[in-house]
């Protein structure tokens, strides 16, 4: 299965920069508060090196999830206006044909939000099922693709737009 992660530039600046400081910065910080709460004394009652500790572990928890991201991404323009659907488009499509019953969608990472934090938009990823079978249609396209539970679903292309839509 292809991990490729999408990413726009500027969401992939964003993690790099995020990447840097807490690789740097972020390490020397934490390292010296645990350093100063080591000092206060005994380690077994200190809460203040045990948050220190535990918030060393969720820093570098994210330090390998960004590297992960930033060395599988591929960076490229945000949204494409040929009605292609791509990584980086945001796809409206029907289920079973039922205009009433649609669902829109950006089809990239979740990572490509980044420009918009307080966002509510769905992300679909292009491995995913119903991403790999829509990639390279176009409005009115009929597609098909199997559910992870087997499911056979049927859906039909509505509209795509660049991101953010």
């Amino acid at each position: 299965m292809d991990t490729t992660i999408w990413l726009t530039q500027e969401a992939y600046a964003r993690l790099r920069e995020e990447y840097d400081y807490l690789t740097t910065e972020g390490r020397e910080t934490i390292s010296k508060r645990i350093g100063a709460a080591r000092d206060e004394g005994d380690l077994s009652e200190n809460a203040g090196y045990h948050a220190a500790r535990e918030e060393q572990g969720q820093m570098e928890l994210r330090i390998r999830q960004l590297k992960s991201i930033l060395d599988s991404a591929e960076v490229g323009e945000a949204g494409h206006s040929d009605d292609i659907i791509r990584p980086g488009t945001t796809v409206t499509v029907a289920y079973d044909g039922d205009e009433d019953d649609t669902d829109t969608f950006l089809l990239g990472s979740r990572e490509m939000l980044i420009l918009e934090e307080s966002t509510n938009t769905q992300v679909y990823s292009p491995q995913s099922p119903m991403g790999a079978a829509l990639l390279g249609h176009q409005v009115g396209d009929d597609v098909t693709y199997l559910a992870p539970n087997g499911r056979e679903i049927s859906i039909t292309v509505l509209d795509i737009a660049g991101f953010p839509a």
